[in-house]
């Protein structure tokens, strides 16, 4: 990705093209990050589970589909899998003893920590080559899209904010 003559008018499109380019790069980065973390193979789907339970621990499965906006059946069928490989675990409802409630195990919070960790050491790498000006207006565009996507309603809830340096 050319920065300079993708970026350089500002535009909307040029601005989603070079966002676009740049999630393709993270992906990559990302699958790299998940393969140094466990034998375990976890879906890009399955991932998404984790993530929201880590923000949300608890909720059921409805909700867990709303916030995906996926089907009851595929939710619960990705809530097996993870299941099965120790990450997530059913209980009881304290509340109403129709629903069930999503949690994390320690396995699965282990697998978040260290994935985040693994993802935390290979964006060090490319940001600490960059100068410390473009690390600013890489912080400053990174919480201006943020509040950008707080402001459309397009999420759900606030995940990981950038301000906090937290990865995901």
């Amino acid at each position: 990705m050319d920065a300079n003559s993708t970026a350089s008018d500002g535009g909307p499109e040029a601005t989603a093209e070079a966002a676009r380019e740049l999630i393709e790069l993270l992906e990559v980065l990302w699958e790299r990050g998940k393969d140094m973390v466990s034998p375990a193979p976890v879906s890009a789907s399955q991932l998404r589970v984790l993530y929201c339970l880590d923000r949300d621990d608890g909720i059921n499965l409805r909700t867990l589909g709303q916030v995906l906006g996926s089907a009851p059946p595929s939710v619960s069928r990705l809530c097996d899998r993870l299941e099965a490989l120790g990450f997530v675990r059913r209980q009881p409802s304290q509340v109403s003893r129709r629903e069930l409630e999503l949690r994390l195990t320690p396995r699965g919070r282990a697998y978040l920590r260290d994935l985040r960790t693994q993802r935390q050491v290979a964006l060090l790498e490319v940001i600490a080559a960059m100068p410390p000006s473009a690390r600013s207006a890489l912080l400053h565009g990174l919480s201006s899209f943020q509040d950008a996507l707080d402001d459309a309603g397009t999420l759900p809830r606030r995940p990981v904010a950038v301000k906090d340096a937290r990865s995901a």
